[in-house]
This record gives C-alpha cells, structure tokens and sequence, in this order.
C-alpha cells in the first residue's frame, strides 16, 4: 500500500535552544526565510505525502497559524504588484498538503506521541518525521525510505553514520548489509554506553512503519526513570521480528533542537539561497579573513 500519511511530532519544549522556545516554538526558528517545519512539510509533499498530522502541545498555536491563510495579509500583498512573488509563497504555504493537529496532553515521549495518531493512520502504512530534523537533500529523504518500504514491505528507519563519542545521544544498530545502502536491522540500543556501541549508524530523523507498530508500541512498557515510552522499543520488537530495515539516506541533517545544528542549517541554506547566496558567500569570506 503507498504511503500517503506522515505524522510530524511537535511537542517538545525545546530545552535545548531556551531561551529561544520559551515563547516561539522550535519547529518555528527559521532557516533564512521559512521556519523549520515548514521544510519537514514540504519534503513528505515532494515525496507524494498527501496527509500530515502535526503533533503539538500548548503554546504552538502558532504552528497551525503558519500553514493557514492569512486574509489580511494576503488581501494587503494582493494590492502591490512588487510584492506579487511574496504573496504566491505565502498562498502556496497555506496549500501544501491537508494538515491536521492534534496535542500531545502528557509529556509521555515519542512513543506515546506516535502513538496519538493512531486513529488519523488507520490501517496504513505512514511516515514519521521528526520534528527536530531537517534534512536537505535532492531526493526527499522519506521518499528514499518510501520507496524501500514498497520494495521490502517492512518498516524502515533512515540512518546515517555519526562520530562515535556522539552514539551515546542517540541509538545504536546492528546491521548487514542487504543491497546499495539499504541493511537489515538485528539489533537496536536506545542511547548505549560506550561499550554497548554495535556501529555508528543512528536513526536520525526519517521512518516509515507498518500499522502494526502502534499495536507494538501500546505494549511497551514506560520506562521506570523518565516514565516515557520510547519509539525505539517498538522498532526493537519489529526487528526482532525480522521485519525492519535500515537505508543510509542521501541528505545533509540538520538538529534544529541544537543551537550549533540551527547555525548550521542557517549558512549552509544561505548559501545556496537564490535571493541571497552569492552575497552571503562573499560576506563569508571576508569574514573568514578576519578570524
């Protein structure tokens, strides 16, 4: 069955970046000239997404008003011919895909948080999208996960290679090889320790499950310490099942929940900006000379 469907869980409180989200939203920051979300929404689109649930809790309100029209805003931009490329980016924004909210009520973790659209996937396979991860890429990365998906028929994690001090802030796999960058996933370690570390692939920002997750993640137990229900633990059980794969996707990651990945995503984005680009790589480079 095509996936159609992708969930975006949005409920952090951003604690990383404070005090930036104190008032305005992580998924909000910009890059250059669009908030963060609005990049994670436009890529499940250009992979043939055509339903999004956004996930939020209080205070992000705001993320709902971005995606809607905004009639006084549109009506002052339709009065001016300058502003006319302006006001086709702000229809457009409005028009990307049928988009839903629902709140998370409990700070339970990402399984609980997935576990929320439950009723909005239904008997579908569908896609998660982090909400702290944007990934540029010319292929939309969750397309690259959608098309092993319909190959394999079996749930699928996007992963990359991280430096190996920075595992432990992830997750750990075990894998082999199955063909070009996709790999079967045996084993899965939730923020290991240094001596648990089975590779350096991490799961970074991108799956695409089968229906039967949710089944798997209302039986997983919270975890004693942080009463959250991690996402990962259900995967762990898809695995065990011989029913999870991994792509090494093609894509640059930005972490959006982490003051030097938003720097990041902000120059490189710029750089390759078609309004701005060539100005802000000049301004680079006198800056560098100065450093």
């Amino acid at each position: 069955m095509k996936v159609t469907k992708a969930i975006i869980p949005a409920a952090g409180l951003g604690t990383r970046v404070l005090p930036a989200s104190k008032s305005v939203p992580k998924e909000m920051l910009n890059i250059v000239d669009k908030p963060a979300i609005q990049y994670i929404v436009e890529e499940a689109v250009a992979a043939g997404i055509t339903d999004i649930l956004i996930i939020t809790n209080r205070g992000k309100g705001v993320i709902e008003d971005h995606f809607d029209h905004s009639f006084e805003l549109e009506t002052k931009l339709q009065g001016n011919a300058s502003k006319a490329h302006i006001l086709e980016q702000v229809e457009a924004c409005s028009n990307l895909a049928n988009i839903y909210y629902i709140r998370q009520k409990e700070t339970k973790g990402l399984g609980h948080a997935v576990l929320c659209a439950k009723s909005f996937v239904g008997n579908e396979p569908f896609a998660v999208m982090y909400g702290d991860d944007v990934i540029i890429s010319e292929k939309p990365v969750v397309g690259q996960l959608m098309d092993a998906y319909d190959k394999y028929g079996c749930g699928v994690v996007g992963v990359k290679e991280v430096p190996r001090k920075d595992v432990p802030k992830y997750c750990t796999l075990d894998v082999t090889p199955l063909e070009d960058k996709t790999m079967k996933v045996h084993n899965i370690i939730e923020k290991p320790t240094p001596e648990q570390i089975m590779s350096c692939y991490s799961i970074l920002g991108r799956v695409v499950m089968p229906p039967e997750i949710f089944e798997l993640i209302e039986k997983t137990p919270a975890d004693p310490k942080s009463g959250e229900v991690y996402f990962t633990d259900a995967m762990l059980d898809l695995a065990h099942r011989g029913l999870l794969n991994a792509v090494d996707f093609d894509g640059i990651r930005y972490d959006m929940g982490n003051k030097l990945g938003i720097m990041q995503a902000n120059c490189e984005v710029a750089l390759n900006h078609p309004e701005i680009g060539e100005d802000f790589k000049a301004y680079l480079k006198k800056l560098a000379a100065t450093l």
